[in-house]
């Protein structure tokens, strides 16, 4: 049995960037997969909009071999592509000036949800929120969705704020943030608030502390320019990162509503503690036999950008005050994997002869790759000879657990759907981003006020060692990724 689909209202979506690499990698065959498992059909239409010069027809069959190279294989047959570009169209338009604007007018109706998809560079946003207004393309019904990087620090975000509420209400503002639709982030809110068994238990009085992980094992190669701007603390940390910490230390909502979450999601970015540099280890992945430095891949060869960021946060309100938050990320590291381990403090007294496990109770939500829940329980370890205590998981690995719920969806596939629905749940609200940065603003600040470079660290490894010995003061040490 395939999970129940709930159709959505017709739609026009107009693609912003429809030709650029996100659109063809993720946003066109997650688009694709709704249509085919018939979530919206062709009553829907999808309007691509670029500078290219391009017909329907080139744009359709650009697409066609987007969705034989990006979509799911089973999926891309070839009547499932032809019914799915048969709802394609193209605009050649230019955000800067009139040209395209009226050939974009005229196929969009009246009466169906009207959403317009910004996947192109944020110094474009204001130009094409301007003129989708200016023109009487989009209503005050409409629905406007934005990719990250929100800003480049906090006088940017605001900035970048303004220029989208000139023209649109925040009702209307979707900032989309991909780690928001993975189904696991989902299940955590559905852990904490929809079981009586962890609500009373996640505090400081029973979780000794949490640790957030977002590793890659791939490098900045082919993006280091872009990447050496941001470094991992604006790429990851301020964004990515901070959405986990929210959800996970977040107080109960009192409505499962978009402003009910977000509000409680702001109240715990504006309860953070500022970090001092002492709390902080960056690094830099060094060259390795084969393998280019971050440096090489950056095309600078005095980077000081960190491309791995560890760090110590503390929340503080009533139910967090003494349990601290690890956050960490990096590129080229041993696995890539991402996940919530949440650990949880030891019995008072321990009434067996012996130590007992070391890593305790521990509840890791793993978000990728193989997403799923771990609880990891003390057990008395089989056989004879006496009250020996071992470790043992109960697991649920979701592609195992449910697999009645068919091939899990990829995350822009909820969050476009959201869109159409008009759901801003999972979506960044515009003080959330402008608090976030008002945060990470002065740590960024401060790596260039220390005058202290990240520490080189193997690829393939685990990080740098400042990444160990901030743990290591606390008397914890950092879960292996991926047991």
């Amino acid at each position: 049995m395939v999970s129940r689909v709930i159709p959505v209202d017709h739609f026009d979506l107009v693609l912003f960037g429809a030709t650029g690499d996100l659109a063809r990698r993720k946003i066109l065959p997650s688009l694709f997969h709704r249509f085919i498992i018939g979530q919206f059909d062709d009553n829907s239409r999808v309007i691509g909009a670029s500078r290219s010069a391009m017909t329907q027809a080139e744009f359709r069959d650009l697409v066609s071999k987007a969705l034989k190279e990006f979509a799911h294989p089973e999926d891309a047959t070839p009547d499932n592509i032809a019914a799915f570009v048969d709802i394609l169209d193209y605009v050649a338009i230019d955000a800067k000036s009139e040209q395209g604007w009226a050939d974009l007018a005229k196929p969009l109706r009246d009466n169906v949800v009207r959403a317009f998809y910004l996947s192109v560079a944020p110094s474009l946003f204001a130009d094409i929120a301007g003129r989708l207004k200016s023109t009487g393309i989009a209503t005050n019904d409409s629905r406007v969705v934005v990719e990250k990087p929100f800003g480049h620090n906090l006088a940017s975000a605001q900035a970048l704020n303004a220029a989208l509420s000139a023209h649109f209400e925040e009702h209307q503002i979707y900032r989309i943030d991909h780690y928001l639709g993975k189904e696991t982030v989902q299940n955590l809110m559905a852990l904490r608030f929809a079981n009586s068994l962890f609500e009373p238990l996640w505090n400081s009085s029973q979780i000794d502390h949490v640790q957030i992980t977002v590793a890659e094992s791939i490098g900045v190669e082919g993006r280091g320019e872009y990447y050496d701007k941001s470094g991992a603390m604006r790429d990851m940390v301020q964004n990515h990162l901070m959405q986990l910490l929210c959800l996970t230390a977040m107080e109960p909502p009192a409505r499962f509503t978009p402003n009910s979450v977000r509000n409680e999601k702001l109240k715990v970015i504006e309860a953070l503690k500022p970090v001092t540099q002492d709390d902080i280890a960056r690094g830099q992945y060094r060259a390795r036999q084969g393998g280019d430095s971050y440096r090489e891949h950056a095309g600078d060869p005095s980077s000081t950008t960190e491309s791995f960021v560890a760090m110590k946060v503390e929340v503080a309100n009533w139910r967090w005050a003494g349990t601290p938050f690890y956050l960490r990320t990096g590129k080229c590291l041993r696995q890539r994997a991402s996940e919530i381990a949440v650990f949880f403090r030891n019995p008072p007294h321990n009434i067996f002869e012996g130590d007992a496990p070391a890593e305790g109770n521990c509840l890791v939500i793993r978000l990728q790759p193989d997403e799923g829940i771990t609880l990891h329980t003390t057990i008395k370890d089989p056989g004879p000879g006496g009250m020996r205590l071992t470790t043992a998981k109960l697991d649920m690995t979701f592609a195992d657990s449910l697999p009645e719920a068919g091939r899990p969806q990829d995350a822009y596939e909820r969050l476009i759907m959201d869109v159409i629905r008009g759901n801003q749940t999972l979506f960044m609200r515009g003080d959330e981003v402008e608090a976030a940065w008002a945060w990470a603003d002065p740590i960024i600040e401060g790596f260039s006020d220390n005058g202290k470079a990240p520490q080189p660290y193997d690829q393939g490894g685990s990080g740098p060692d400042d990444s160990l010995l901030l743990m290591h003061r606390d008397e914890r040490r950092w879960r292996d990724i991926g047991a």
